[in-house]
């Protein structure tokens, strides 16, 4: 448990209570989901087979789709109160997504991709501005441990390798500090050094920021690193239900 500036307790980085989705047209939830509680500051390994419904439940933590029933609650919002654009507001203010499929602009620079993250949340700059720096100087310092040169950065993201692609948008979602980090699959196009220096530096990260990290594998190697290891087919009673 991690205290706040007064002294209570932080609220839950993500906390579910008898979630259910399913998605338009078909009979049966594919996310049921009794409790599950992600801890301020806390580090879990989230892993499940294809299908299981990894993509539907970060969507959902998100703020990109809307459950249908239970609880979800970010940081102590409850997201169901919020409508679309305020469920946008409120992760570009409070998660860092890294996305498989990274979301960059490609007609943008590295740098300017990145720095989209503090451009889209004023929150953001102010928890850089309350740790004596600037997006400018803490996307510098990013950069050089994640390995992506000047010359890097100026590029347009779609003259970037899908390596650098996929450290660019870990760069994106680290900016600004928020307090909550998603991870999908942000390893999976990266050599063997370069993936330990990626874990070794977002861990790091999340622990100077106090921030929780859910992180999306399938590569088990990877799961000592964290506090927790969740399985989603042993949390989801989506398929028993549907069974019954």
């Amino acid at each position: 448990m991690t205290l706040n500036a007064v002294g209570e307790p932080d609220a839950a980085a993500v906390e579910l209570r008898g979630l259910r989705y399913r998605w338009p047209g078909v009979r049966h939830d594919c996310l049921a989901i009794d409790a599950f509680v992600l801890a301020a500051a806390e580090r879990v390994f989230l892993r499940g087979p294809s299908g299981s419904g990894k993509s539907t439940l970060l969507s959902l933590i998100g703020g990109v789709v809307a459950q249908q029933a239970g609880e979800l609650r970010v940081a102590g919002t409850a997201l169901a109160s919020l409508g679309a654009a305020a469920r946008d507001r409120f992760r570009a203010d409070h998660i860092g997504f890294i996305f498989q499929l990274f979301n960059l602009l490609p007609y943008l620079s590295a740098r300017d991709n990145i720095l989209l993250a503090c451009r889209f949340s004023a929150q953001r700059r102010a928890r850089l501005e309350a740790a004596g720096t600037t997006p400018a100087a803490e996307l510098a310092r990013l950069a050089q441990h994640l390995d992506l040169a000047p010359a890097v950065l100026a590029r347009p993201a779609a003259a970037l390798s899908v390596g650098q692609q996929q450290r660019v948008a870990a760069a994106r979602a680290l900016l600004g500090r928020p307090g909550l980090i998603v991870a999908d699959e942000p390893t999976s196009a990266l050599d063997a050094d370069r993936q330990q220096a990626f874990l070794d530096l977002l861990l790091r990260e999340c622990a100077a920021a106090g921030a929780a990290l859910l992180f999306v594998s399938h590569d088990a190697r990877l799961a000592c690193h964290f506090d927790r290891v969740v399985d989603l087919a042993e949390l989801n009673r989506a398929d028993v239900e549907a069974q019954a």
